[in-house]
């Protein structure tokens, strides 16, 4: 697939993650400094790293999504805000939180209306599984958290029913819900459609123990 001819490949060359070099993320010097560090799976069009980027500078974001259009998409978005505080990686998150992302390394793993997966012989491929929560509670630092927001109400309750036997996490209240204040003022572009339709929106928030 070729890429959008929106934002330069160059200019975007800052903003992105290349999943092909091997080894281990190391955050500090991705990011050029040892600020906190949280991850979104699934970004979309980047709508959350662009939007969380922009609000909190004194943070540093890495999205991962598998789509390779969605990667670009977002990837521009980055470039044309100049967010030097947001990277956009292409990759199986799953296979790269569990084997490149260090423990006890990240502040907060964010999962957005991640693809339900209907059809029960397709549920191996949904993202939340008792590895992945098991790879959030290594990769997050003590009092870090664990967010997830779905309009599915059965993926809502699997979620909490992977978590229940999850001893190294709590459940806490998830943040609120704010009114969009303009037409990208929402989580991922999902939200905002799911809000406008009147849709519930399930939200659900973990945080870990202290060792």
């Amino acid at each position: 697939m070729s890429r959008p001819k929106r934002v330069s490949a160059e200019a975007v060359a800052p903003f992105v993650y290349d999943a092909d070099v091997p080894g281990p993320i190391d955050w500090p010097t991705l990011f050029g400094n040892g600020r906190p560090v949280e991850i979104e799976v699934g970004y979309g069009k980047g709508m959350f790293l662009s939007n969380a980027g922009t609000a909190c500078p004194e943070v540093n974001f890495f999205g991962v999504e598998v789509e390779r259009k969605f990667f670009y998409v977002a990837a521009d978005r980055l470039a044309s805000r100049n967010l030097t505080n947001v990277r956009a990686c292409c990759a199986d998150a799953k296979a790269l939180l569990r084997d490149r992302v260090a423990d006890a390394s990240v502040q907060t793993v964010h999962v957005y209306f991640p693809d339900p997966w209907w059809k029960r012989r397709h549920h191996k491929r949904r993202l939340f599984t008792p590895d992945f929560a098991e790879t959030c509670v290594r990769i997050l630092i003590p009092g870090g958290q664990l967010s997830l927001a779905t309009d599915v109400e059965d993926y809502f309750h699997m979620v909490r029913e992977t978590m229940a036997p999850v001893t190294a996490m709590t459940e806490v209240p998830p943040p609120a819900a704010t009114e969009g204040k303009h037409d990208l003022d929402y989580l991922t572009n999902f939200e905002r459609k799911f809000r406008i339709e009147g849709r519930p929106i399930y939200r659900v928030a973990y945080e870990k123990r202290a060792a």
